[in-house]
């Protein structure tokens, strides 16, 4: 009897991972800019379509505690705290595959790392987004949402990196829509570890060179991290970066289904939805009578 493939839907609104508010100038109150990923990632749940699949939520902490550095990462503390929790509730569940909505970009390490420890030395990951997510602690900017991707291979954060249950080599993750790489020392470090990228450029037409890529992997399976700031600032802001020459929303819907065609899809997150408007708009509701 073949057995029945479980999709959960996991809802992690972590905004700890990011340090922001300085770059959310229509949000006047720097708490509630920095925690506007946590209603992005509500918004996004809501929006998309209702298909019953099963939905956790990770308790995510909104404590007006003061910000503190550990060891290179801004909130260490509590991003160990809810790595565990998060893990858990999928060793729990023990699905096949897994829809992330976030949150910062952090929030795929969890449920990626998961999937290639399920499937082992067979998952490559697809990673589209406007910046290349490999800093380190110790780096100039100590958000963790930007090591992302450094987080996946194992490296960075001792502490954090005993609780992710597997690595992802370099050689099986494929950068697409990268157009800023931040800091001279991230190119080289890209360089050395020898990670493959595509710019918006490369993949504007069609998806052949991430086909190409994705048949000389040598992995069955896929996992794609969909960074909402890949897209192009012309024609919409949804995220908290707005470099310039993104991808078009159709290119993105395009090239994940290209990818989905191509390898098994057991991983997709969408991330980094800032909701400026709606933020502003929910302020503006807690100051009415009746409605406190």
């Amino acid at each position: 009897m073949k057995k029945e493939v479980t999709t959960i839907r996991l809802i992690y609104p972590q905004w700890q991972g990011g340090d922001i508010a300085h770059w959310i100038t229509e949000v006047k109150n720097p708490e509630n800019a920095s925690r506007g990923y946590t209603l992005g990632a509500q918004l996004l749940n809501f929006l998309a379509p209702a298909n019953g699949q099963e939905t956790l939520t990770v308790p995510i902490s909104t404590d007006t505690v003061e910000r503190k550095e550990t060891d290179g990462i801004l909130d260490r503390e509590v991003i160990v705290k809810q790595t565990k929790v998060a893990l858990g509730m999928l060793q729990i569940s023990k699905p096949d595959k897994i829809v992330t909505f976030g949150g910062e970009c952090s929030v795929s390490v969890v449920p990626f790392t998961y999937l290639a420890a399920k499937y082992p030395h067979d998952v490559a990951v697809i990673w589209l987004d406007a910046h290349p997510d490999i800093t380190l602690p110790g780096d100039v900017y100590s958000g963790y949402h930007a090591m992302a991707i450094t987080a996946c291979m194992g490296l960075g954060d001792k502490k954090i990196m005993a609780e992710l249950p597997a690595k992802i080599d370099a050689s099986k993750i494929l950068l697409v829509g990268l157009r800023n790489w931040e800091r001279e020392e991230i190119k080289i470090r890209q360089e050395q570890y020898g990670i493959k990228y595509l710019s918006p450029k490369d993949v504007s037409q069609n998806s052949d060179a991430i086909k190409v890529w994705l048949k000389a992997c040598g992995a069955s399976k896929v996992v794609i991290h969909f960074d909402m700031d890949v897209l192009d600032p012309t024609e919409i802001i949804a995220a908290v970066g707005t470099d310039p020459d993104g991808m078009k929303m159709e290119e993105v819907i395009r090239v994940i289904n290209d990818i989905a065609a191509e390898k098994e899809l057991v991983g997709l997150t969408v991330a980094e939805p800032m909701p400026r408007t709606a933020i502003r708009i929910k302020n503006m509701l807690h100051q009415l009578p009746l409605l406190k």
